[in-house]
This record gives structure tokens, sequence and C-alpha cells, in this order.
């Protein structure tokens, strides 16, 4: 019998299968091992972890106390910052109505009334026999001096609108125009050639239709501006009062809930957080509606009565040239006929009689009459700029000087009446010294009107700085005093709950 080698493995057996199978099958493959019971599963995210160790903090007493005690500090420091922020801006509105805007609607409206007093100095040159007056000619020197450094003035300080610019633009433009053709009237007039009063109806018609009607546009892109600050300065601050409300619901419950689970009366630290929040909101509420009552009173008494007596300024100045020119031009303008009305116009009553009533100058000066006073005898109409201006004057030193005005007003239609009757009887001469010379001329009355007005502003101008001034020292601390409570509420509030936490230590 043969035994294999030493050594060398015998190759198995492979048992014998069916008939015509092939090689035998491969034993199935071993599956992993199960895990066995206990074991952790796989690892999650960082902030998944993060977020259930929260949850499961917050669920505690002292999560709880954390998580109100940052929610309080936010709240309290976002009260702090929107009031701070709020109040600055209406802080600075207001220091724009005061500084700014109203000083800026002044300026155009003494731009428009040192243009309309140069022309009607102007005007009233041409009406002498002879050289203009060394006086005449001063008087217009100034005048347009004192209007090309407003132009530069308003200028320097930037037009505040598209249209504020734009009309900038234009008087720059036409204001070399003007007093070119002045000179060439003068020029004209000074050797006696009938070109002089062509020249100076043209100049008049640069005035009022170019630069003028530029500065009235200008004086009320800037009255628009100055009622666009004054909205700014006394809307409400409604953002910050929800939230100040809401910081001291919160911080009241706050409490409540602390002495629910304490028992404790009060949590010092809660305590001092409340009053500092309330502080803010009262400061907020009355400071405010004092700022607010005192820029009303100061539109109301000043800016509002301010802009009547500026028109009622411009009027004068209006009707003045419009009666120096009736007499320079002699009727040679007269009122163009307009489609489907009537080419005569009634004269007022008491105002000219029927020749007049085609004359273009004559008929502008009744006009600015009747802006100014209205059809009354005497006195003015509550319709009229000067009526309304004196109601709304609030005391006799602002009524006084616009019923002086209302008087010389009548008395100035009276003194031009006479001067057109004598016109019209051929007494050119003696007209034009009704106009020009003496103190029962129309100039002593047309004097005496400017000036009353001129009291008018300046008192309206003083009542208007006041007003804006009663408010300001209410809220003038009230964006630092803020800041700084709302820091020492959220600190207030901080500590408080830290007291609370203290205890599970």
């Amino acid at each position: 019998m043969s035994h294999p080698p030493t050594g060398v493995i015998a190759p198995a057996v492979a048992p014998e299968g069916p008939a015509g199978a092939g090689a035998r099958p491969s034993p199935p493959a071993a599956s992993a091992p199960a895990a066995p019971p206990g074991a952790p599963g796989p690892r999650r995210p960082a902030w998944r972890e993060a977020l259930a160790r929260a949850r499961a903090a917050a669920v505690t007493e002292p999560g709880r106390l954390r998580v109100i005690g940052a929610l309080l500090a936010v709240l309290l420091l976002a009260f702090g910052a929107l009031t701070t922020w709020q109040v600055s801006a209406r802080k600075d509105a207001a220091s724009a109505v005061a500084h700014r805007s109203q000083s800026l609607s002044k300026d155009a409206a003494d731009l428009y009334s040192s243009l309309a007093s140069a022309n009607a100095a102007v005007t009233q040159g041409f009406l002498t026999d002879g050289p203009e007056p060394k006086a005449t000619r001063a008087d217009y020197t100034a005048h347009i001096e004192d209007a090309s450094r407003l132009l530069s003035e308003v200028t320097a300080a930037g037009g505040t609108t598209a249209t504020s610019r734009e009309q900038l633009d234009r008087l720059h433009q036409f204001l070399p125009t003007y007093t070119s053709l002045v000179e060439s009237a003068r020029a004209n007039n000074r050797f006696g050639y009938p070109l002089g009063g062509a020249y100076l109806r043209y100049a008049n018609e640069v005035m009022q239709d170019e630069l003028l009607a530029a500065a009235k546009l200008l004086y009320e892109a800037q009255s628009e501006q100055l009622e666009a600050d004054y909205a700014d300065a006394k809307a409400w601050p409604w953002a910050a009062l929800a939230l100040g409300v809401l910081a001291v619901a919160a911080l009241v419950w706050a409490q409540r809930r602390s002495y629910q689970r304490t028992n404790r009366i009060f949590n010092l630290g809660l305590l001092g957080a409340t009053v500092a929040s309330v502080a803010v909101l009262g400061w907020l509420v009355l400071g405010h509606a004092v700022a607010r009552s005192a820029l009303s009173t100061s539109d109301r008494e000043g800016a509002q009565s301010l802009r009547l007596l500026n028109q009622a300024r411009i009027a004068v100045l209006q009707a003045r040239t419009d009666e120096n020119l009736t007499l320079v031009a002699r009727g040679a303008q007269e009122v163009a006929p307009q489609e489907g009305a009537e080419t005569d116009a009634a004269p007022a009553e008491g105002d000219g009689n029927d020749a007049d009533a085609t004359d273009a100058y004559e008929t502008e000066y009744r006009e600015r009459m009747k802006e100014l006073k209205g059809a009354a005898r005497s006195g003015a109409t509550p319709q009229s700029l000067l009526g309304r201006a004196e109601a709304r004057a609030d005391d006799e030193a602002g009524r006084d000087p616009v019923r002086t005005a209302i008087a010389k007003v009548n008395e100035w239609q009276g003194r031009h009446t006479t001067s057109r009757a004598e016109d019209h009887r051929g007494a050119y001469d003696r007209a034009v010294q009704r106009v020009i010379a003496g103190p029962d001329s129309t100039t002593k009355s047309y004097t005496d009107v400017d000036e009353a007005l001129g009291k008018a502003i300046e008192h309206e101008a003083a009542e208007f700085g006041s007003a804006v001034d009663d408010g300001d020292g209410f809220v003038a601390y009230l964006p630092g005093g803020a800041a700084a409570l709302a820091l020492l509420g959220a600190a207030g509030a901080v500590t408080g709950v830290g007291r609370r936490l203290s205890e599970y230590r």
C-alpha cells in the first residue's frame, strides 16, 4: 500500500454531483455581524447637538432665565437705539426749520423784494424831467447789489430741490440782461430819445416774465421745503413709542413671573430696568409733545404770517412799478384782448375812470390793490392778503403795523386816483408830481406801506425764532439720554436675572 509523500497535502476530492453538472457551487458569503445591543448610533452634526443641548437647557428654570435675560437686554438696547435715531432725525428736521429752510425762504422773499424794488426805482427815475435824480439811481443800484448778494448766498447754500436749482440758473442768466437793458434805456433817455421808454418797457418785461417769475418759483420751492421740514420735525416717533411700550410690558411680565416663583415682591435689577425704560418713554412722549407744540406755534404764528406779509410786500412793489409805468408808457401798453372776454375792464370804484380800462399797467395796478386789501373802501376784506395777515397776528405788536399798512394803502389809492384824474385832464406834469414828489405824493404812501410791512415782518420773524427755541430744551439731551438709560436698563435686566440664576448654583 502506497502513501502520499510527507508534507504534501492531497487534493480534496470533490464529491461527484449529478450527471452533467459542472463545478461545485461556492459557499454563501458571510453577512456583517449585528451591532450589539446598547451600542451608540452614527454621530450627529455639531450644530444639531448644540441645538439639542439648548432645547434641553431651555426646559429648565436656569435655562429659561438665561433666555429671558438675553431677550430683555436685546429689547432694551433696541428701544434705546431706535429712540436715539428717531429723535435725532426729528431734531435735525427742527434745526433745518430754524436755521436753513426758513432762512432760505426769507432770502428768496428778500431777493424778490430787492428785484421788484430796483424795478420800481428805475421806473420812477424816468418820470422826472432832465437827468435821473442821484437818489433814485443810488436806490436802484443798492437794490441791484442786494439782489446780487442774496442770489450768491442762496446759490452758495445750494438748491434744496431741482426747481430751486433751475430757477437760480434762470436768475443768473437774466439779471445781466435786465441791467444791460436798463442802461440802454437810460442812455437813450439822457439824450431825449423816445427809444428810452421802449427799452424800459422791454426791461420791465424781462423783470416781470423772467426775473420775478423765477424768484417767485424759487420762493415757492423754498416754502414747500420748509413745510416738508415742519412735517418731518412734527411727526410722532411711533416705532420708538411702540417698542418702548413693549419693553416696559416685557419687564413687568418678567417681574411678575419672578414674584410668582419666588414670592419676592421686587427684583432690584428688573425694577431699575423698568424705571429707566419708563423714564425714556415718558421723556420721549413729553419732550416730543412740547417740541411739536412749539413748532406748530412757530408755523401758525410765525412762518404762515411771514408768508402772507412777504406776499403783501411783493404785491406792493408790483403795484408801485405798475403805477410808474402807467405814466411812462402813457397808454402805449394796452390790455391784450382775450378770446371770449370783454376788451374793456370795468375800473375799480374810486380807482380812476373808464379811460384807464384798457391800459395794461393801470389794470395790473388795480389787480395788485385788490389782492392787497380787496374791494373794501376802508380797511381790508378778510380774504385779502392784509386782512389775513391782520387776523393771523397773535398780538397787538403784530397787528398794529398791518393796520398801519392797510390805512396807508387806502391813502395811496386816493392819491393815485387824483393823479390819474390830472393825467386825463391833460395835466401830465401835475400827475407826475402827485406820484413822485411831496408829502402828499403816492411815493410817500408807498414808502409808508413798505416800512409798516417791514416792521410787521421783523416782529413775526422774532416770534418765529422764539417759538422754535421754546421746545428745543425738552429734546436737546434726549438722544444721548435715551442711549444711556437704555444701557442702564439692559445692565439692570441682566443683573436682576443673574441674581436669580445665582440661586441655582
